[in-house]
């Protein structure tokens, strides 16, 4: 069975917020926090992980992805503060 992970991260203050898609959510939260990747999250230091899905289908975890994506700011903050109220970094849970 595959994983996938359809994920969101923010900056240090909650104001910038970025929607992803994963197979491997501990590796791109560390590349995120490490800043390898060139692009959106690197130039505006987003790497703080608030929220995210698990599932095996990758077509539907793109489906989903595009969705949240498409939702305003109001929509993803109340879907973040429904699991998450105090916005904490989730992947430090994670972290070795």
């Amino acid at each position: 069975m595959k994983n996938y992970y359809i994920y969101m991260i923010t900056n240090w203050n909650n104001k910038v917020p970025y929607t992803g898609v994963t197979n491997n959510l501990e590796r791109r939260i560390f590349e995120h926090k490490n800043k390898l990747i060139d692009g959106f999250t690197k130039k505006y230091n987003i790497n703080k992980l608030v929220y995210f899905e698990h599932g095996s289908d990758v077509n539907g975890a793109i489906v989903r992805e595009k969705q949240l994506k498409g939702w305003t700011r109001s929509k993803k903050n109340a879907l973040i503060e429904s699991v998450n109220p105090n916005w904490k970094d989730l992947s430090q849970d994670c972290d070795d």
